[in-house]
């Protein structure tokens, strides 16, 4: 909400709104069901969903990195077909990532290992591996020339 009154757009907000509302429902089953078969499976089911709501910005053709992009990037840069080829390919490795995390934690949850160490190094693994590819990523597209009609 704050990040709302603050003035980000929507478009900034997707996975925040996706994972409130899967909050809000995982919360609904834990408080209904406090045995749920579910609750071994919540950390798979949270990067599922992740996966789930970042692949589908790449299928509408809105990127969900596009909006937080938005944030620090001169609006004139904003409709520019590398900005959002950048964009893509950004949101498609956190895609793929937040599969992989989601499938490696099921296999844990299986196991009776859903909430070890093992599992939290898993999710810690399946945010910096994509932290960092987008760190390098942004740094090498902005250090490509310029090409002549104005995209590097």
């Amino acid at each position: 909400m704050r990040q709302r009154s603050a003035g980000y757009g929507p478009d900034a907000l997707i996975i925040e709104s996706g994972s409130a509302a899967f909050f809000a429902v995982l919360a609904a089953v834990v408080f209904a069901d406090p045995d749920s078969a579910l609750h071994p499976y919540s950390a798979a089911l949270s990067s599922g969903v992740l996966a789930l709501i970042a692949g589908v910005s790449l299928v509408v053709g809105k990127p969900f990195t596009l909006g937080i992009a938005k944030q620090s990037t001169p609006r004139e840069v904003w409709g520019r077909p590398l900005f959002v080829r950048t964009n893509t390919v950004i949101t498609t490795v956190w895609t793929l990532a937040f599969a992989v995390t989601a499938s490696v934690l099921a296999l844990l949850a299986h196991a009776d290992q859903g909430h070890s160490t093992t599992a939290t190094a898993v999710q810690i693994a399946g945010f910096v591996g994509p932290m960092m590819f987008t760190k390098r990523y942004v740094a090498t597209i902005q250090t490509r020339p310029v090409q002549p009609h104005g995209e590097r």
